[in-house]
């Protein structure tokens, strides 16, 4: 018996709870299918009112159980290895492990003064180069790239980025860009926001800043929002939920702002999976890294690095 009938189940969809309604799942082909013809070939589990909802989808990690995807023996190699990386990244499955949906580029369009963790000495100025130079001849396997929005040349570089023939998603982050440059983003066609009040100027009451626009959309005022048809939905944002980055009643309230729009992330760096401990650092972060359960700093300092929960743990 093959087809599996998950009955009285509220069904995630869109972002919103459906009724309880029963969904069909073909074990053997893992889809989710239409009712069989023949009842007897169905086994019933019976949810009894719980959610069931997508889940493991994890948008932004460096790596994790000792290997870090940016590590390289040299800084020459360094712009070699990418174009040989990026390639390998494109959507694909594996018979032994998650589906990889592409690759999210954090930077190097970023702004140093909001560099976190990051290197900052491999930081780039959009004004000062290409998407080829910077990416190589191919990013067919990027599918989101995280930029900060006052750098020079950004407003072009997110409109050329979000139409043909790249179609990436562009995400604003590691930036000390204003509620009215994000908003100015969005209007270039940035749809998102990578890990909302880590790296970026702290939401304020009279200027909000970045994490202001969880609950914008591209449309600055409701008069643009009555001349449209149907208005346009808020950018998507992300929230690093491993209880560190955020603290619980921060992350609740971000999250309750636009549910439906929320993505919850790992950020996830090498050491993941890993004992507690002193590591060396990695071609991202040049110090060594301490790790005390979920938390991990460079070594010596209160700069977080990354996180070391797992996605279930969001």
């Amino acid at each position: 018996m093959t087809i599996l009938a998950f009955t009285n189940a509220r069904i995630c969809r869109h972002g919103a709870l459906s009724p309880p309604s029963p969904l069909y799942f073909d074990n053997a082909e893992g889809l989710i299918v239409l009712p069989p013809p023949d009842p007897t070939e169905v086994e019933t589990i019976d949810l009894q009112n719980r959610i069931l909802a997508p889940a493991f989808l994890e948008l932004q990690t460096n790596g994790c159980v000792g290997v870090h995807f940016t590590n390289h023996r040299s800084d020459e190699e360094y712009g070699e290895n990418l174009e040989k990386v990026l390639p390998l990244l494109k959507p694909r499955t594996f018979n032994n492990g998650a589906a990889l949906l592409g690759a999210h580029c954090e930077g190097p369009f970023l702004n140093p003064s909001k560099k976190g963790a990051h290197d900052a000495s491999l930081m780039l100025n959009p004004s000062k180069t290409s998407i080829s130079a910077t990416y190589g001849p191919s990013t067919t396997s990027i599918k989101l790239l995280t930029l900060a929005p006052e750098l020079p040349s950004s407003t072009a570089l997110t409109t050329a980025l979000t139409q043909p023939p790249y179609n990436i998603r562009v995400s604003l982050g590691h930036s000390t860009a204003s509620y009215a440059t994000g908003l100015s983003a969005l209007q270039a066609g940035a749809t998102c926001l990578t890990h909302v009040f880590n790296a970026m100027e702290p939401l304020h009451h009279r200027t909000p800043g970045l994490a202001g626009l969880i609950a914008s959309s591209s449309l600055s005022s409701s008069a643009e929002v009555e001349k449209k048809e149907e208005k346009e939905p808020p950018c998507y944002y992300s929230l690093i939920a491993d209880g560190i980055h955020l603290h619980p009643a921060t992350l609740t309230l971000a999250f309750r702002a636009n549910p439906t729009r929320c993505i919850l992330i790992t950020d996830s760096i090498e050491v993941a999976g890993l004992p507690d401990g002193l590591y060396p650092g990695n071609a991202q972060v040049a110090h060594p890294q301490r790790k005390v359960g979920n938390r991990v700093t460079v070594e010596g300092t209160e700069t977080l690095i990354g996180s070391c929960c797992g996605i279930d743990e969001c």
